[in-house]
C-alpha cells in the first residue's frame, strides 16, 4: 500500500488547514497499520475526521463567495461518498476494501491539498479571511461573482471580477 507521511510539501501556511491536513495524514496512517480486529475503528476514525475537515474547507469556501457546486466541493462529496461506501462493503466483511482505499487515498490525497487546498488557502489569505473566527479582513477582496471553479492550477479561467484575480472552471476533479 502507498504510505503517506506528512511533510512540508503538504504544508500550505495556514495553520487550522495545515493542522487538520496533518491529522488526516495520521489517521490515516492509522487505518494503514491497524490490525484487522482494529481496522473499523481507526476507518471510522478516519471516515469521522474526513467528514468535519471537509465540512470546515466547504464553510470556508461559502463564506468566502465560492458557489457551493464547485468542483472542489463536489470532490469533497463524492470522496466522502466512496469512503462511505467502502464502509458499508467492511461490514459486509471486506476489510481489504478498507485496505485498499486507504493506499488510494494516500495517492489522492497529496494531489488534492497540492491543487485544490493550496488554491483555496491562497485565496483566504487574499480576502483576509481568518478561518477561527470566520471573519474577512478584506471584504474589498471578495470576488464579485461566485466562484464556480476549484481555484487549482488545473482548471481552465472562465471568469473575471473587479476585485480579484480571474478563478478558474474546473476542467476535471
Amino acid at each position: 500500500m502507498a504510505r503517506l507521511e506528512w511533510s512540508d510539501a503538504l504544508a500550505l501556511d495556514l495553520p487550522l488547514m495545515d493542522d487538520i491536513h496533518h491529522e488526516f495524514v495520521d489517521l490515516l496512517a492509522a487505518v494503514d497499520g491497524a490490525p484487522d480486529a482494529h481496522l473499523m475503528a481507526a476507518w471510522q476514525s478516519l471516515v469521522d475526521h474526513t467528514d468535519n475537515h471537509f465540512a470546515q474547507e466547504d464553510r470556508f469556501m461559502v463564506a468566502t463567495r465560492f458557489a457551493s457546486g464547485n468542483c472542489h466541493a463536489t470532490q469533497h462529496r463524492v470522496v466522502l461518498q466512496v469512503m462511505r461506501e467502502a464502509t458499508a462493503r467492511a461490514q459486509q466483511g471486506d476489510l481489504n476494501v478498507l485496505r485498499v482505499m486507504a493506499g488510494e487515498l494516500a495517492l489522492w490525497f497529496p494531489q488534492h491539498a497540492q491543487s485544490m487546498d493550496a488554491a483555496l488557502a491562497l485565496h483566504l489569505r487574499r480576502v483576509g479571511f481568518d478561518p477561527s473566527t470566520g471573519i474577512v479582513h478584506a471584504p474589498g477582496a471578495l470576488p464579485d461573482a461566485l466562484i464556480h471553479g476549484c481555484g487549482g492550477a488545473s482548471c481552465a479561467d472562465t471568469s473575471r471580477t473587479a476585485h480579484a484575480p480571474p478563478e478558474p472552471e474546473c476542467a476535471g476533479a
